[in-house]
This record gives structure tokens, C-alpha cells and sequence, in this order.
């Protein structure tokens, strides 16, 4: 069956356009200012008079917490909430449990997905410092990348930035996307150790920015950059927090040609330390959220090309696992259903253009990682789309959050925009809240050359 997109408000590499786009299979057919079929045609027609169309999200970097942590998460409940935030496609980290850090561990996540996820779906192979030889094996034309997020570099010691010499090793060796998460842990434990002698316990969550600080994060950046650079890897950086990191990135390069990229997270161009006294626990992440200025600074970094895309960092928690004090409650929360609403309210705001949004969740995405045919809305390409009503205001609430830890850090809040349909491979996922799960996303290819 085809389906026709009539009259649909475009926003595509750098232009808003009016047109038609006929959708045939999985893939895009035709784009153009009017599409008739033959009389004798099967096809569905959508009138997107007044509506805008955009590629599929992609986001690339997801804590969907299966195998393992599934009384929070699973890929299937949480692609679902992604879908119906304009998310077609997602990496997913490498800490669920056991963590994946076996070639055999990582396909067993993509044996889940196939069965299970909405949308289209990548998975990271873990590093760590036990499994070396066995990261190198991962085939980068079906793998997204290797990285250390959520996982501890020896037992339960530190982040990979933290150990230059390994680093060296690896660097040396690696022919494959690297993402890391740079924080300096010998920073944040004098950090830590200073707020809990004042406060034992009981530390108030705004101090967590001060905990994990700026400097914790500039300096384990440095680290690894230097390293980077010296062997020429293929790196990216996951959830830059702070204006003075940004400063770390070069703008001349075009994206395609960059050997290291950077990403920012919703939270942190959402969120500052002044919301930590009403929202405590519930935006403690890590990196953390910091202040106004780092806040402005990273969606200036981005306008100027130096962060280069938009991520989320979804890390979904039960709200008994977000509670009780600074120590007990962990960090992470979940923002994939609402990353896309939450930049397009910004849009609203004057802050940023809808086709930089574009470029940021969608073509950039797909440029860092050399993702085949996704991306962009192009001819030829599968047809993973977003229809958007960009005038129609809603409120966030607990009876519409679709996670399954059922609540989010947006509650209460009211977005000026909607995500109406959601096209994963041509077929229609998502459509005006209600779910075609009987479409099962495919696994992202990738170009070997990266």
C-alpha cells in the first residue's frame, strides 16, 4: 500500500517547503509539489494542510534498561514513548545487566529488539578494562559504536576518561566510533567529600552541580581530546553540561569531515540549578545540570556548530529509585517522549529555528554515525517521518506519560507543539496516540568507512 502526504509544511535540510511526498513500501518514492497516482492506485491519502513533516529523531544515546533493570524499562515500553515523541530511531547504552561487554551479550539485545521495538534500533558494545580484545571485534557496518557510559572501567572504579594509559592503549588499536562520558572522579570525590562533611547525608540536590563540576568535566575533556587527537579516532563525546566545554570544539570543520564530535542533552538546555529547589531529585543527572549560563551557552555552542547534535540521555528510574537523600536517589531520568516537544518549544521561544532542530536531531545524527539512508527526507530514503501540529497546546501529565516509570521532570508543563503521526520504515506507528505495535523497527546499518 502507498500513502500519500499531501501539502505537508517540510522542514528539510535548511528549507521549509511545501509539498507532497509519496511514501511506497518503506522507503520515500517521490517528493514533489503534486503527486497524482494512476485512477486505478491503491493508496492512503493525508491531508497535511497546516502541519509540518521532519525526519525521524534519531537519538543516540538511550538507557532502555533491557535485559536486567526491566521493573524501570524495556525496549519495548520505552520505543513506544519515543515514538510517540517523534523518536524513530535509537543507541542504546551498554549497562543494562549483565552489562554488554561480550560480542554474544550484544547480540542478544538485538535478538530483543527484533521482536520488540517500535523503532529502528542500535545498541553499543561496552568497554571496559577487562574485555579489550573482545570490543575490538565489533563490526562497525551493524554496530553504532563502543563506549563506556553507565559502566565502571575496573569493578565498580571509575570512567574510562579517568585512565589515560588505557586510553592510549585503545586509541591505538580502535578502527571503530568511540562515545565516551567525561567527568574527572578524583574531582568530584574531593567535591563529595566537602558538601558531606557539612551535610552529612542530607546534602541539598542544588550542591550536585557544584559536585559534579564544571572543572570535573572540562578536565577529563581535555584528557581525552588530547588523546583523540594524537592517534585520529573517530570520537564523540556524549552530554557536554557546561559553556566552558563547548569552548573545546571546533566550529570550521564541516560535520562530515569531523573526526570528533559533540552532543548536548535536553535536560541541560532545559533545565538549570535554579529548578533543582522544586525538582530535586528528579534532575539530578550525570553530567549535571548546571547553571543559566552554561544552559544559554550550550544552545549557543550548538547554533554555532561547535556541539554538533541533540541527544537525550533517557535513563528512566522508578520514583522510589528517585527518592530519599543526595546519595540515595539516583541519577537519570526520562525525556524521550518529550525531547523533540521540549526543542520545539524553544523554537517558539525565539531560541532556536525549526531547521536547526532538523540538522541537530536528525541530519547531524545521521552524518556522525554514517547511518544508511535515514536521516534525511530524500527520495530513496525509508520513509521514517514526523507530522507535527506546531499549534496545538497540551499539558504534560501523569495520565499521559508513557513511560513505564510513569512520571517525567516535564509534568505540568505546557507545550505549544504536538507530534500527530509518527512513520517508522513507511508504515504508520503512531497516530494521534494510538499505537500500531504490530511494526517492529529494523536494525540501523552503518558505513564501514567511519
Amino acid at each position: 500500500m502507498k500513502t500519500i502526504i499531501r501539502n505537508a509544511s517540510i522542514i528539510n535540510e535548511g528549507k521549509i517547503i511545501v509539498s507532497d511526498i509519496l511514501i511506497s513500501n518503506e522507503r520515500i518514492e517521490k517528493i514533489s509539489s503534486e503527486i497524482n497516482l494512476h485512477s486505478n492506485a491503491s493508496y492512503k491519502e493525508i491531508d497535511a494542510n497546516g502541519l509540518s513533516l521532519i525526519p525521524g529523531v534519531i537519538d543516540d544515546q538511550v538507557h532502555f534498561r533491557e535485559p536486567g533493570l526491566t521493573h524501570k524499562a524495556t525496549i519495548q515500553s520505552e520505543s513506544k514513548a519515543a515514538v510517540a515523541g517523534g523518536i524513530t530511531s535509537f543507541m542504546d547504552m551498554p549497562n543494562t545487566i549483565p552489562n554488554t561487554l561480550t560480542q554474544a551479550l550484544l547480540e542478544e539485545k538485538y535478538k530483543i529488539a527484533s521482536t520488540s521495538s517500535l523503532a529502528n534500533y542500535s545498541f553499543f558494545m561496552g568497554i571496559n578494562k577487562n574485555n579489550l580484545d573482545e570490543a575490538l571485534k565489533t563490526d562497525n557496518e551493524s554496530v553504532c559504536g563502543i563506549t563506556d557510559d553507565g559502566l565502571y572501567f575496573n569493578n565498580d572504579e571509575g570512567i574510562l576518561a579517568n585512565y589515560p594509559e588505557f586510553l592510549e592503549q585503545f586509541f591505538s588499536r580502535v578502527d571503530t566510533l568511540v562515545a565516551l562520558h567525561c567527568e574527572d572522579d578524583a574531582i568530584i570525590k574531593n567535591n563529595t567529600a566537602k558538601y558531606r562533611a557539612l551535610y552529612q547525608d542530607n546534602i541539598p540536590f542544588k550542591f550536585h552541580s557544584l559536585i559534579r563540576s564544571e572543572e570535573a568535566c572540562v578536565e577529563a575533556t581535555k584528557r581525552v581530546l588530547e588523546i583523540a587527537k594524537k592517534h585520529n579516532n573517530r570520537l564523540h563525546l556524549f552530554h557536554i553540561s557546561s559553556a566552558a566545554e563547548s569552548e573545546l570544539f571546533d566550529n570550521k570543520i564541516p560535520i562530515q569531515q569531523k573526526r570528533i564530535t559533540a552532543e548536548a542533552c535536553i535536560h541541560h538546555l532545559w533545565f538549570s540549578d535554579n529548578d533543582y529547589e522544586s525538582l530535586g531529585s528528579k534532575i539530578k543527572w550525570n553530567p549535571s545540570v548546571k547553571t543559566t549560563t552554561d544552559k544559554d551557552g550550550l544552545l549557543h555552542a550548538l547554533l554555532e556548530n561547535k556541539i554538533d547534535i541533540i541527544a537525550t540521555d533517557h535513563a528512566p528510574h522508578t520514583i522510589q529509585e528517585k527518592s530519599g537523600n543526595y546519595f540515595q536517589a539516583l541519577s537519570g531520568g526520562p525525556l524521550v517522549q518529550h525531547a523533540l516537544i521540549a526543542m520545539l518549544e524553544l523554537s517558539h521561544q525565539g531560541k532556536i529555528s525549526l531547521e536547526k532542530i532538523v540538522e541537530k536531531m536528525c541530519h547531524n545524527v545521521a552524518e556522525i554515525y554514517k547511518i544508511k539512508d535515514r536521516g534525511y527526507i530524500r527520495e530513496g530514503y525509508f520513509a521514517d517521518l514526523v507530522l507535527l501540529d506546531l499549534k496545538s497546546s497540551w499539558k504534560v501529565a501523569n495520565n499521559n506519560v508513557l513511560y513505564k516509570c510513569n512520571w517525567s521532570p516535564f509534568e505540568n508543563q505546557v507545550f505549544q507543539s504536538k507530534v500527530l503521526k509518527t512513520f517508522i520504515n513507511g508504515n504508520l506507528v503512531y497516530d494521534n496516540g494510538i499505537f500500531d505495535d504490530t511494526k517492529i523497527g529494523m536494525r540501523l546499518q552503518f558505513s564501514k568507512i567511519r
